[in-house]
């Protein structure tokens, strides 16, 4: 098994992948570092890609899944 397909299993305990738990750890750091205000995502994309290998559309994509933002809501029936 590669390091890549491990980072992509979802954790038992609380269902986070390797990848959004260090998204979530640099978050957590930049904003302790910043006094609690918000992390610009180019600083945060190089602090995670120091952790890991991962590129700036799979970056993105985890932001989205983590705040549960949908850019295209399900239609009015």
């Amino acid at each position: 098994m590669t390091s890549d397909y491990l980072d992509n299993i979802p954790d038992v305990r609380d269902g986070l992948t390797r990848k959004e738990r260090i998204v979530l750890y640099c978050i957590d750091q930049i904003q302790k570092e910043r006094d609690g205000r918000n992390v610009p995502t180019a600083m945060l994309y190089g602090r995670v890609v120091e952790h890991v290998n991962i590129s700036e559309q799979e970056l993105q994509l985890i932001l989205q899944r983590l705040t549960s933002f949908n850019q295209n809501p399900p239609a009015d029936d």
